[in-house]
């Protein structure tokens, strides 16, 4: 059930500004190629994590040889994930990811219930724990050898942020470009540390891979927490799925784009730990801060330097594709009529969903100031696998209650079974390992049910909320008016 937040009309002459405004039609383009898909999907998914922490994984599974099978075995569960989202990315050509596909499958309030939680919650603490770690990798140059000070930090994740939302407030072909340019810098700083590393293995270091498999180290117990570590590690193969409506021939684009994709991440992310392993031993791996920093001091001396920066720039790469991709959730969220009418606008002259873009602002901010991020993404990482695995569930669901709906690419059925029941076996775990922040994270979840009720259900809505949902004077001043269809 939905409802009308006030007229659909674009503003008129009637006292408007805007009168002069553009006879083009104001619509989000068609501006996302099969280059900057692939640059969206490896952008988001390679962040700071390959650089800073492959520790979790080598700690959990006990033995290298171990660590590198289940950086491969997560890699081929996330390319699962990947070509079943390419299904329903091509047989539901609207933008808005897991929220859209929850919606077609299983009706508004589950829908509600996922974008309530993503919007109080998951993305803005999302966003500002990426923040935080461009911020400290920025500064940490002009600080070496002394530590970065904690409010240096938070100012830089400022004005990183800012940053961000200003370029995807301007321009969307600003935002593909720069995503491009970020995501090759990326693999550029994966090179600088594969080649050198490659040249050691084939020089003969190989003391490190000795043993790499003996049994008494392995950890079997610990074996489905270095699954998530490796899950978490692959996650954002899901983000071109938020932007559907603005690719190129998606039919093509979007399966080419997510398959190209996650096998350059798997091959990257298998040789640069073969990399760390040539020059670091075990120990050494699981007692450094930030591994990558480890590796070019040892190898590499003065050059180490630039290590921060790269992987603030790929820190800087993730937030400009997340915030890309998820802004077009709250987008069609508002167009579905579950959120204030005003995100569902796009920019008179740049042709962005402005106020989607900068709806997160306040509140990532707020967050990066007062709220204790890291136990927030606690409470919620299970989240994100459950939400997942319903969207994928109803990709099964919708094989049997819409056998006509077109399918332009349609993977086996084995594919979408595997994942989901991987999705639902980290919720488990989750619920196993860590009760208590799991469960803050459910109650948290629950209140998205009142709120459905309250703001969607119900015919009589608060009035702060329909003013809020009618406000023409934030129109004007942001100069947004409804897409044409």
């Amino acid at each position: 059930m939905s409802f009308n937040f006030g007229e659909k009309d674009p503003l008129n002459s009637n006292g408007d500004p805007h009168a002069g405004a553009p006879e083009e039609k104001v619509e989000l383009r068609k501006k996302v190629t099969l280059l900057r898909g692939i640059s969206i999907i490896i952008g988001t998914i390679i962040g700071a994590g390959i650089f800073i922490s492959p520790k979790g994984i080598l700690k959990n599974s006990g033995s290298v040889g171990m660590s590198l099978v289940v950086w491969i075995a997560c890699g081929i569960l996330s390319l699962f994930g990947a070509l079943s989202y390419a299904e329903l990315g091509t047989c539901i050509k609207k933008s808005g990811g897991h929220y859209t596909y929850i919606l077609e499958a299983f009706g508004p309030q589950v829908a509600f219930v996922r974008l309530w939680v993503d919007m109080i919650a998951i993305r803005p603490a999302g966003l500002a724990v990426i923040a935080l770690a461009f911020g400290r990798y920025i500064l940490e140059p002009i600080f070496m050898p002394c530590g970065v000070p904690e409010i240096a930090i938070k100012l830089a994740t400022t004005i990183g942020i800012t940053m961000v939302m200003y370029l995807n407030s301007m321009s969307v072909s600003w935002t593909a470009r720069i995503q491009i340019f970020l995501t090759f810098s990326k693999l550029l700083a994966m090179a600088i540390i594969i080649v050198p590393g490659l040249y050691q293995l084939f020089k003969g270091e190989t003391k490190n891979f000795e043993n790499a498999f003996e049994v008494n180290t392995i950890d079997l117990t610990g074996l489905p927490l270095a699954f998530y570590s490796g899950m978490y590690a692959y996650a954002g193969w899901f983000y071109l799925n938020f932007v559907t409506e603005e690719v190129e021939n998606p039919e093509r684009t979007v399966p080419l784009a997510i398959c190209i994709s996650m096998v350059i991440v798997m091959i990257c992310y298998t040789l640069t730990n073969v990399a760390y392993y040539t020059v670091m031993s075990a120990e050494e791996l699981l007692a450094s801060n930030a591994v990558a920093v480890t590796f070019a001091e040892k190898l590499m001396g003065n050059f180490s330097f630039a290590v921060p920066v790269f992987v603030a720039l790929s820190c800087f790469g993730s937030m400009n594709g997340c915030l890309f991709a998820i802004s077009r959730m709250f987008y069609v969220a508002s167009r579905e009529g579950q959120l204030p009418e005003v995100l569902s606008m796009i920019h008179i002259r740049r042709h962005t969903p402005l106020p989607a873009v900068i709806v997160l602002y306040p509140i990532t901010l707020l967050i990066l100031f007062l709220g204790d991020i890291y136990s927030l993404l606690n409470f919620m990482s299970f989240l994100r696998w459950l939400f997942i695995g319903v969207a994928v569930v109803g990709l099964i669901y919708l094989r049997y209650t819409r056998p006509d709906m077109p399918r332009p690419f349609k993977v086996p059925i084995f594919i979408p079974a595997v994942f989901s029941f991987t999705c639902f076996f980290m919720v488990f775990l989750s619920l196993y390992s860590d009760p208590i922040n799991t469960g803050i994270g459910f109650a948290i979840s629950l209140t998205g049910i009142p709120a459905y009720f309250i703001f969607i259900h119900f015919e009589r809505k608060p009035k702060w909320f329909q003013k809020l949902s009618g406000q023409r004077s934030l129109q004007i001043i942001l100069e947004v008016v409804p897409a044409e269809h």
